[in-house]
């Protein structure tokens, strides 16, 4: 077996055996780990918490045939103030969840990591919770994948005025004429061009209000419908 270093954020764990765990991670060399670390469910395991989502960490694992070893892991940061409040680790793991479902196993994807780590930080660091930061987030993954949403005219026809609904399936807005799906008012509209057009960061300083639950209800599901599954984490977050 071969012996690498890398570093990731652990997505999810499940138990194996008596005494294992299997740590899902994104890495930033390897795009999607599944890695055993043997022996972190005892008490005196010297992993610790490091390998808990959505912990950032540093390793050094053996190559296996279906699944890697971890030999040894390094906390880069645990991100105490999600840990502490949990809104925010319920944001985390709606994060972690969508990289989860969209990164491949195997597949490098540097831009994937360095969005999750940044998004991460912003959560962690942030004075106050943004009511957008996940839906910011799921916008710019679908972005990522390529399928951003159409936001600058309808899909239908292509007119850029009197737009007035939303449809995931279709990936855009639609004007009145063609409208369907849920309904778009102007200021949900302009928040989300916001988000896609470079101005994230202003966007996150939105507070909370009907424009920040109506985008936040369409990153969800048109991540939905791209993923064609439903997202856990969030439907717990939302009540939904």
């Amino acid at each position: 077996m071969s012996l690498y270093r890398d570093e990731g954020v652990v997505l999810r764990t499940h138990k194996l055996g008596e005494a294992d765990r299997i740590i899902v991670l994104m890495t930033a060399g390897r795009g999607k780990v599944r890695a055993v670390a043997k022996g972190v469910r005892k008490t005196k395991s010297r992993f610790g918490g490091r390998l808990e989502p959505p912990g950032h960490v540093a390793m050094l694992l053996y190559e296996g045939r279906n699944l890697d070893t971890i030999n040894q892991a390094e906390s880069i940061d645990q991100y105490r103030p999600i840990r502490d409040d949990l809104d925010r680790m319920t944001d985390a793991l709606a994060l972690v969840e969508a990289v989860d479902q969209v990164a491949q196993e195997g597949e490098p994807n540097a831009p994937l990591y360095r969005m999750l780590t940044a998004a991460l930080r912003t959560l962690s660091d942030a004075p106050q919770r943004s009511p957008v930061l996940v839906a910011g987030f799921y916008w710019k993954l679908l972005a990522l994948e390529g399928v951003a949403p159409v936001l600058d005219g309808c899909v239908r026809c292509g007119r850029d005025v009197d737009l007035v609904s939303f449809d995931a399936v279709e990936g855009g807005v639609l004007c009145r004429e063609h409208r369907h799906g849920p309904a778009l008012d102007s200021d949900s509209l302009a928040l989300m061009r916001r988000i896609l057009g470079g101005q994230l960061a202003a966007a996150l300083q939105e507070p909370a209000g009907p424009a920040t639950s109506t985008v936040s209800s369409l990153a969800t599901s048109t991540l939905e419908a791209h993923l064609e599954r439903r997202l856990r984490t969030v439907h717990i977050m939302g009540g939904g």
